[in-house]
C-alpha cells in the first residue's frame, strides 16, 4: 500500500514561490495518476494539478495555469508541485493524492490514496 507524506508548505507573501513534495513510500508510484488538490475553509477540496506517472502528462486547473506545475522525479519516488506568483485565495491545506485509474484525473472520490496534507498561507 502506498503512503504519501506532503511537506514544503509555510507562510508566504503574495507574488512569492513555493515548491511542495510529496514522498511515496510502501510502493512505486509508477503506473500511478498523482493528483494535488486544495481544500480551503468552508469550501470544498478542488483540484490543482496532476501528472500521469508514466508518461508525464500535466493536467492543471483553469485557476492556477501558468503559475502551477506538477513535475515527478523517479529516483525518488516524489512528486512536485512548483507554484510561483502566488495570491491570497491560493490558502488552502494542499494534499497529493495517487490513483490507478487514468479517467477523472480531477475528481477526488476517484483516488486511493491520500497524504495528510500541508498548510499553504499566503498573505498581502
Amino acid at each position: 500500500q502506498v503512503q504519501l507524506v506532503e511537506s514544503g508548505g509555510g507562510l508566504v507573501q503574495a507574488g512569492d514561490s513555493l515548491r511542495l513534495s510529496c514522498a511515496a513510500s510502501g510502493g512505486t508510484l509508477r503506473g500511478y495518476v498523482v493528483g494535488w488538490f486544495r481544500q480551503a475553509p468552508g469550501k470544498e477540496r478542488e483540484f490543482v494539478a496532476g501528472v500521469t506517472w508514466n508518461s508525464g502528462v500535466l493536467y492543471r486547473a483553469d485557476s492556477v495555469k501558468g503559475r502551477f506545475t506538477a513535475s515527478r522525479n523517479g529516483f525518488l519516488n516524489t512528486v512536485y508541485l512548483q507554484m510561483s506568483s502566488l495570491k491570497p485565495e491560493d490558502t488552502a491545506i494542499y494534499y497529493c493524492a495517487a490513483t490507478l485509474q487514468p479517467g477523472g484525473v480531477t475528481t477526488p472520490s476517484l483516488y486511493d490514496y491520500w497524504g495528510q496534507g500541508t498548510q499553504v498561507t499566503v498573505s498581502l
